[in-house]
């Protein structure tokens, strides 16, 4: 019966040692260690940990959102552990899977964390049609309306000039696609 460790951080500037710390003051035999978001679900380290363990091993993660970002990733990973008849412990929430009260706890824990998500989601989303509405631009500052005459002047030149209009684009600025439906409009298409 081994326990067997996973610590993931999300970002390469970000370090793993705390929790590869609490991890071997659990008694962590072995850690599987990753920078990676936990939004990806193909995370290289946590399968190799996860095919790693055999029934009766346990696996130790320090938090909840070290092992997943999402209840329906959660869940999948912990259904799977429970199949396969291996424990699951979180040292930070103190949420120990072999008893009924670890796993009452962890169904709390992870609704609340994605009811937090949801809420910071709708937020974003309000806050950005406010700026709409308030006739705030969103997105990539488009190009002065000199650069873009520019830019057609030279594609409706190009035989002449020789020009590509990869060069166009490098000279102007303007980006491809805007050259292109600017001059479909010009021509009345």
């Amino acid at each position: 019966m081994a326990t067997i460790g996973y610590a993931r951080v999300s970002s390469v500037g970000q370090s793993l040692e705390s929790q590869v710390q609490k991890l071997k003051e659990y008694g962590v035999e072995k850690i599987y260690k990753e920078k990676e978001s936990g939004a990806n679900t193909k995370r290289v380290e946590l399968n190799k940990a996860l095919e790693y363990l055999r029934e009766g091993d346990t696996l130790v993660v320090y938090k909840i959102d070290r092992l997943a970002r999402s209840i329906k990733d959660l869940t999948n990973i912990v259904g799977d552990l429970q199949e396969r008849g291996i424990g699951l412990v979180f040292i930070k929430e103190k949420i120990d899977f072999s008893t009924s009260t670890g796993k009452l706890m962890f169904n709390m824990l992870g609704s609340i964390a994605e009811f937090e998500r949801d809420l910071i989601n709708e937020r974003t989303a309000e806050g950005r049609e406010r700026a709409k509405a308030k006739g705030t631009h969103m997105g990539r500052k488009g190009k002065s309306e000199k650069d873009v005459q520019k830019a057609l002047k030279l594609f409706s030149e190009r035989e002449d000039n020789g020009l590509s209009v990869n060069e166009i684009v490098k000279m102007t600025g303007v980006p491809r696609s805007t050259i292109y439906a600017k001059n479909k409009e010009t021509l009345g298409q």
